[in-house]
């Protein structure tokens, strides 16, 4: 075996891009929060950008090394040590046996990525793909990896603006950016304005399936009823009691509550990362937009 988990930690799991297609069977795409970060770490070892990962949420998992291999760590900063000596973020660092990975405090953000050099047991698989919605890392978890894969241990000069790139996406101050979906007409007209006026911060009962948001209360102008429709990562769901919920990467398949709108992909990963305290706004784009800065962002991962 290549990796054993020796201490559970909070949430953590095996993620890749996700698991698409299965939605009508009420199966959930279950990639990782942050997929911007997902793939950095693994674009930085060389690897394809569906490798599977490590999901990290403090307090996170410590990991022992049973064989030498080249990890990386990218996305939120959990003050990552390995035997007690600090190690950086967003560059290949080679373990070797017995050496363990633990993380002491976390400074920024919210999901951590531990990627590795080398190919994960094929049998961890399920319909396509690594990614669990109802699994996380357990003690004594073992993972076996084919680490004989040739890599020199370097960062490529072109991805030094890769890391600058994604770095300066996911933490930054912007507001969130939405497209109005189908039941944001039937907002009352004071309501639309506290939405776009007001901060909102992430209620600490927040998970991966959705985040509730903590801010002004949101009504419709009249009550009404909704058919149950398709939903998805970053969907925006008004509640009853006039909160609201984006969902994330374990969202379920289909929602009744009334859809105010869908944030952005490239926003997500942003959002992903936000601490509960942080405050954040919300503001409306549209369709075009999504898609072309969705196709720039790409770009930087094709180099």
């Amino acid at each position: 075996m290549s990796i054993k988990i020796i201490k559970k930690g909070m949430y953590d799991r095996i993620v890749d891009q996700g698991r698409f297609g299965y939605q009508d069977m009420g199966i959930q795409p279950s990639g990782p929060m942050d997929y911007l970060s997902a793939q950095l770490a693994n674009q930085i070892l060389s690897n394809d950008l569906n490798n599977p990962v490590f999901e990290l949420h403090f307090p996170a998992s410590v990991f022992e090394f049973q064989e030498a291999m080249y990890i990386c760590m990218t996305g939120a900063n959990f003050v990552p040590v390995i035997n007690e000596k600090s190690v950086k973020l967003n560059t290949p660092i080679q373990v070797h046996p017995k050496d363990q990975l633990r993380f002491m405090q976390p400074l920024e953000g919210r999901s951590a990525y531990v990627a590795f050099k080398g190919k994960l047991d094929e049998n961890k698989k399920w319909l396509n793909s690594y990614a669990s919605f109802n699994t996380n890392l357990n003690k004594e978890d073992h993972f076996a990896i084919d680490t004989d894969i040739e890599f020199d241990g370097k960062v490529q000069p072109m991805q030094q603006d890769l890391i600058q790139q994604v770095q300066t996406s996911i933490f930054n101050e912007h507001e969130i950016r939405f497209i109005p979906g189908p039941a944001w007409s039937d907002l009352a007209p004071e309501s639309i304005q506290l939405f776009m006026r007001e901060s909102f911060t992430i209620d600490a009962k927040s998970n991966r399936m959705g985040f509730l948001l903590n801010g002004p209360s949101i009504q419709l102008a009249a009550p009404k009823q909704y058919l149950s429709s398709a939903v998805t990562m970053g969907t925006l769901q008004l509640l009853p009691n006039g909160q609201i919920i984006v969902l994330m990467a374990d969202h379920q398949t289909i929602g009744g509550y009334a859809n105010l709108g869908q944030i952005i992909l490239v926003d997500l990963p942003r959002l992903a990362q936000l601490n509960n305290h942080s405050q954040f706004k919300l503001s409306i784009t549209n369709v075009q937009t999504a898609h072309q800065l969705f196709r720039t962002k790409q770009a930087w991962f094709m180099h």
